[in-house]
């Protein structure tokens, strides 16, 4: 067993929409890790990491307090409340945006709208740098939680709150007019992390960088012509470069590459046009450049 003091503290939500997505990412990043229900925290078998299990708002305060090394949280959560944190990483889940909603029925004819409005929401300090940015002075009302029910009860002319799907504003009776931020997971750090912690924590980004550029691309294997492969591997050029193997077949190879996710569909259709065929596309578990 580790002593507390080699151990990197790492505070995640305790219940919420990033407890899962934070959980998915250490456990892919090879931490073995028990949660159980209600459990406050835990301990890494096999990595000297101790998890925090808190409210998502108290995880800045506690990082700067560094009562926790290290935090997961959103990065509206991280803006809206302005502690003296770094953040270290975007960690590519829980994306969504902070918007301003005002009912189906309303005229919105652009940002000075809300001039002398009030608008409600859970995010004062955010809501109020943007007002401030677009020169427009507005009455900003804080509630917690429920905010989308605000217009329809009279106590806000329009909302500003988190938006992923856009179906909440819907059933509500609101339509999304403004994006405020875009926002999502990220890890933040205290004032002055260092020594030991520091080098844990960096075993820790290494492994997460592998994990999340695995997920954004796929291994892929095809054959063709050798006489096209100089034009395959410019759509395909890998991490370096393509692996190309003779085949039994005369004047033909077997080329083995790397494609990233969001080009994954254009870049099959230019590859069936240089010749390639039998196109096998497999996912990748962990990639380290």
């Amino acid at each position: 067993m580790n002593d507390m003091k080699e151990l990197l503290r790492i505070a995640i939500q305790k219940s919420g929409r990033l407890q899962e997505g934070s959980l998915e990412l250490l456990k892919e990043s090879g931490l073995a890790i028990s949660n159980g229900r209600d459990q406050l925290k835990t301990q890494a078998r096999n990595f000297p990491v101790e998890i925090l299990f808190l409210r998502d708002d108290d995880i800045p305060q506690y990082v700067e307090d560094r009562v926790a090394d290290v935090g997961i949280v959103g990065e509206n959560v991280l803006r809206e409340k302005g502690r003296n944190n770094e953040l270290v990483k975007r960690l590519d889940f829980a994306k969504c945006r902070l918007s301003i909603a005002v009912p189906k029925g309303a005229e919105y004819t652009g940002i000075k709208w809300l001039q002398g409005k009030n608008i409600a929401t859970s995010y004062p300090n955010v809501v109020k740098q943007f007002l401030e940015q677009h020169q427009t002075d507005a009455g900003i009302h804080e509630i917690s939680g429920s905010v989308e029910i605000a217009p329809g009860i009279g106590l806000a002319d329009a909302i500003c709150d988190i938006v992923s799907t856009g179906s909440t504003l819907l059933s509500n009776g609101l339509r999304e007019v403004e994006v405020v931020m875009h926002s999502e997971a990220v890890l933040i750090t205290g004032p002055a992390l260092e020594g030991t912690k520091r080098d844990i924590l960096d075993q820790l980004l290494f492994r997460m960088d592998a994990v999340n550029s695995a997920k954004n691309n796929k291994y892929i294997l095809l054959n063709c012509p050798n006489d096209a492969i100089p034009k395959i591997t410019t759509v395909i050029p890998g991490m370096n470069s393509p692996t190309i193997m003779p085949l039994n077949k005369p004047g033909w190879s077997s080329l083995h590459s790397v494609v990233n996710e969001n080009d994954f569909w254009a870049k099959i259709d230019l590859l069936k046009a240089c010749g390639a065929e039998g196109i096998l596309v497999i996912p990748i578990e962990k990639m380290i450049a």
